[in-house]
């Protein structure tokens, strides 16, 4: 695995082209707005009836037409949802990919299950922060940077890791690390990582243990305490310094309940389904599905969307956090804004 960091990088490789950000939610505003910071020549290209063309024109980026964006991009940067960028991609970017030309993603998703396919006079690479788009522009802003992911997939011009390099420094993903890897490798640990841990595990332990304490009887306000509010705490610590920074800082008591008790949560059975979410990933049985239901209207993403927003420890977890209003100052997600 090799590793690059700022000196490996030179900005000249991406200053000197026009960059064309498709895109402009979580990763597409972070993108567009730390590259202008560093120099960069930089638009957005959105639908002409996007929501958010009031945003980066408040931010203070050209905003064109999403065909007009690509047709002027020396690179062009597609950061739009995986679902939606298969079709826009032919219908909106394809046409203004003149030959030498950069195309970029964020997420390998597409390049790597075909639901894009470059020509092959085409320079095609990735970088993908290892941050929520919130997070790279935050970082950024405090003068640190989000780890990025850097793999090439066309080269024919030989300078495709030098302007891939240059852009992650740009959005500054260079002060921390930009990690050379694959297509296939980003797109099926990304994946696996949202659904098994990240996102899904995380998000049903949630859940499962606050409904474990309030269907025994405790307050609900005590399990929202224990099973949401306190997983930051104990996120940060791993963030920090590891799992073992984490069991250093906390009693011996909670120490000793997580050496024994935790594999009886995430046991066997965890591990059997963690392998199978794998597999449907990497057969590509995961994508045809989200695909599927994209294109069906999202009837059954939305019925979840629904589910999730009214579950019971959303309603809690509003009340508390509004005796704490400090959590509302900073925050990395605006609505209004970004």
């Amino acid at each position: 695995m090799k590793v690059y960091t700022e000196r490996d990088a030179d900005l000249a490789n991406i200053t000197g082209k026009k960059v064309a950000v498709i895109g402009y939610g979580s990763q597409g505003h972070a993108h567009a707005l730390n590259l202008k910071d560093s120099g960069v020549d930089v638009v957005v290209g959105l639908r002409a009836d996007s929501a958010s063309k009031a945003k980066a024109e408040a931010a203070g980026l050209k905003v064109l037409p999403t065909a007009e964006a690509a047709a002027w991009g020396d690179v062009v940067m597609v950061l739009v949802p995986d679902e939606l960028a298969g079709d826009m991609y032919v219908e909106e970017i394809a046409s203004g990919l003149k030959p030498g030309k950069f195309l970029a993603f964020g997420h390998g998703f597409n390049i790597h299950f075909k639901r894009i396919v470059p020509s092959a006079d085409i320079n095609v690479f990735m970088i993908a922060p290892k941050g929520p788009g919130h997070l790279v522009r935050s970082e950024y802003q405090a003068g640190r940077g989000v780890p990025c992911l850097l793999a090439v997939e066309q080269d024919p011009s030989g300078t495709t890791q030098q302007v891939g390099l240059a852009y992650g420094a740009a959005i500054g993903g260079a002060r921390a690390a930009i990690i050379e890897t694959t297509f296939r490798e980003e797109t099926e640990t990304d994946l696996f990582g949202e659904q098994a841990v990240l996102c899904g595990g995380l998000t049903e332990l949630i859940r499962a243990g606050y409904e474990t304490l309030v269907e025994a009887g405790y307050a609900p306000e005590m399990a929202y305490f224990e099973c949401v509010h306190e997983v930051k705490l104990i996120v940060d610590l791993i963030y920090e310094g590891g799992i073992a920074n984490m069991r250093y800082s906390i009693s011996n008591t909670a120490e000793y309940g997580d050496m024994t008790r935790g594999k009886k949560v995430i046991g066997p059975e965890a591990r059997t389904a963690m392998k199978q979410i794998l597999s449907d990933i990497q057969s590509g049985k995961f994508a045809e599905e989200w695909i599927t239901e994209h294109k069906c209207g999202s009837p059954h993403f939305g019925e979840l969307r629904k589910e999730g927003e009214h579950h019971p420890v959303e309603k809690v977890g509003a009340t508390l956090r509004g005796l704490m209003p400090w959590l509302g100052s900073n925050r990395l997600v605006d609505k209004a804004r970004n």
